[in-house]
């Protein structure tokens, strides 16, 4: 790094998160009897939560409504001079209208929030200086007060972007708590990803893409080879007359079977070679339980079976193709 001063780089970094982290912990002292009105007449609302702001507050705004929408509580961001210059009729009736500024007296916010009252709309102001327009224009205060910026001229958005973040994580939290917002109610709303996959992907949809490979306690070793062969998942079930799993034989079972014993294998038959009591998982468990029982017998396959018949193998492929791993 020739020509940069690594030493001060690394106190700058330091020093920012300090003073952020220092901004954060202080909002602890503004959870007041407010922010419990607010989740109050949220909870209530018939409407829309419509969150709205200029500048970096906007771009807060915008965040605080996608973690809104994906917990259970529908809100729409609408951009403070936008809102002026035409885009205010997304304001219905029964909305509450939530504000992010740290002044809280810029000229757009002036405009807008005598609008929004003249409507009939409650106002919540998401606010750094509780002496301002916006904070004593709004039926309800949410304060994320900061004494200074990170920045050094404390004139860069910094801590109360971050205070205007945390404010409205609080406020997220809060709200999915009220609802009793669970994680299948979360699923559904994250069907997409990795994330939705763990809470809904069930074993018995991976089963479905694969062939479900199996032999019987008598069959010989050829059999065995091309059972595991033609079917790709590395491995077996062995089962009885009535299609219930007594065993399993991998690929690592066929190597030590012939360490153990040698040129000797014309008489082998999978009773000889399987390992008896393998890992099961029942239809309907979702996929991310078979990969903890996967990741806690240091396995790459797990037997599924449904009332005690066996029904497929989930291989570990399958959980990594799946983006679950």
């Amino acid at each position: 790094m020739s020509g940069l001063n690594t030493k001060k780089i690394i106190e700058t970094g330091k020093k920012t998160i300090e003073a952020e982290a220092k901004a954060v912990h202080n909002l602890i002292n503004y959870i007041d009897d407010d922010f419990a009105k607010v989740i109050e007449k949220v909870i209530n609302s018939k409407g829309r939560l419509i969150v709205t702001g200029i500048g970096k507050s906007a771009n807060i705004a915008m965040k605080i409504v996608a973690s809104l929408n994906s917990t259970g509580t529908p809100s729409i961001f609408m951009h403070a001079a936008d809102a002026i210059h035409g885009d205010l009729g997304i304001v219905q009736s029964d909305d509450i209208v939530m504000c992010l500024s740290k002044s809280g007296n810029t000229p757009e916010i002036k405009v807008l929030i005598p609008l929004i009252k003249s409507n009939g709309n409650i106002v919540i102001a998401l606010v750094s200086d509780i002496d301002s327009f916006l904070a004593k224009s709004a039926d309800y205060v949410l304060r994320a007060t900061v004494n200074e910026e990170a920045c050094p001229y404390n004139l860069a958005p910094t801590s109360s972007t971050t205070a205007q973040l945390v404010i409205g994580d609080a406020l997220t939290v809060a709200l999915l708590e009220e609802r009793g917002f669970t994680s299948d109610d979360f699923a559904k709303f994250h069907p997409g990803g990795s994330l939705g996959k763990r809470l809904y992907l069930k074993v018995d949809d991976l089963i479905k893409l694969n062939e479900t490979p199996k032999v019987q306690e008598n069959d010989n070793l050829t059999t065995i080879i091309s059972e595991i062969t033609s079917k790709r998942l590395g491995a077996t079930a062995v089962v009885d007359n009535n299609n219930s799993v007594i065993g399993i034989i991998t690929d690592g079972d066929l190597r030590r079977m012939l360490v153990k014993f040698g040129n000797d294998i014309t008489n082998l038959d999978a009773g000889k070679i399987m390992s008896k009591n393998p890992k099961t998982i029942e239809t309907g468990e979702l996929a991310v339980n078979a990969l903890r029982i996967i990741r806690q017998n240091n396995i790459t396959q797990v037997i599924v079976i449904n009332n005690n018949e066996y029904a497929g193998i989930v291989h570990l492929h399958d959980l990594m193709r799946e983006g679950i791993v």
